[in-house]
């Protein structure tokens, strides 16, 4: 079966590998200037890069569907710029997966697929989409959602090593980012770990930098632009995180369901 996948970030991605090692073909539809935090395990870099890897799997930016196809055959991954994701139409997926994360709806319609997956908070199932998966941390994390849908935005991040908000580095004006540190450095509270303009924005932890915006990204005040993780471990900056795999398995599941009940679309 094929897969369709709306967005290229690290959520995202972690579905893309768990599609991919269970023997889906995947395409994955990003925006031409990506807003990535976690950029060393997400797909997104081929469009900022060309190519790109996470972990096992090679990626490259697709030129058009022909092309996107060839790459499937050569066994890579292929991610267009296209954030209305108008290749859908040449390319007819069996599922549709809205891993944008936008918090809402961006357009993705029940029709879009034989399967349409929405991913996060803003889609109700059976409405805009067959499921819903959830992406909040805590009990239901990764929970196949077929009636109703994910929990409220709360705009607090998960808790990771006893920090929740304190964890997300964010622009501290609009303008054009500057990094001064790489994901992968050891941060103290206090130190910089880039600037928007003249203005600093400050680790209020320390830990490991987990992720951080590309230079040159347009950003507004307020704006997620980096992620501290207290931990220390900085193997984690370059594998897809629990959270990534346990929304993925819940991808993963909610496929096989709506197949199960679907199954007259494949013969």
């Amino acid at each position: 079966m094929f897969a369709l996948i709306r967005g290229a970030g690290d959520l995202a991605s972690g579905i893309a590998l768990r599609l991919w090692h269970s023997g889906f073909d995947v395409v994955m539809t990003e925006l031409e200037h990506p807003t990535t935090i976690r950029r060393t395990v997400s797909f997104s870099e081929a469009v900022v890069k060309g190519r790109t890897e996470v972990e096992d799997v090679s990626a490259q930016l697709a030129e058009n569907v022909t092309h996107a196809k060839e790459l499937m055959k050569r066994n890579i991954l292929p991610v267009f710029v296209d954030p209305d994701c108008r290749c859908r139409e040449a390319l007819k997926p069996d599922i549709l997966v809205d891993a944008i994360l936008a918090k809402r709806n961006l357009g993705t319609k029940i029709t879009d697929a034989p399967i349409v997956i929405g991913v996060g908070p803003g889609f109700e199932a059976g409405v805009d989409c067959h499921a819903v998966v959830e992406t909040m941390r805590g009990h239901t994390l990764g929970r196949a959602i077929y009636q109703g849908g994910a929990l409220p935005n709360t705009n607090i991040p998960g808790r990771i090593g006893g920090f929740t908000g304190e964890r997300v580095l964010r622009a501290p004006d609009d303008g054009i980012f500057k990094g001064t540190r790489q994901i992968g450095d050891t941060v103290a509270a206090g130190d910089i770990a880039g600037y928007i303009g003249d203005k600093p924005m400050i680790c209020t932890i320390g830990g490991v930098l987990r992720g951080l915006l590309a230079d040159g990204t347009i950003t507004h005040k307020g704006m997620k632009a980096g992620d501290v993780d207290p931990r220390g471990q900085k193997a984690y900056c370059y594998t897809v995180s629990d959270k990534a795999l346990s929304v993925g398995g819940g991808v993963l599941e909610a496929i096989l369901h709506l197949y199960t009940d679907k199954g007259e679309f494949y013969g």
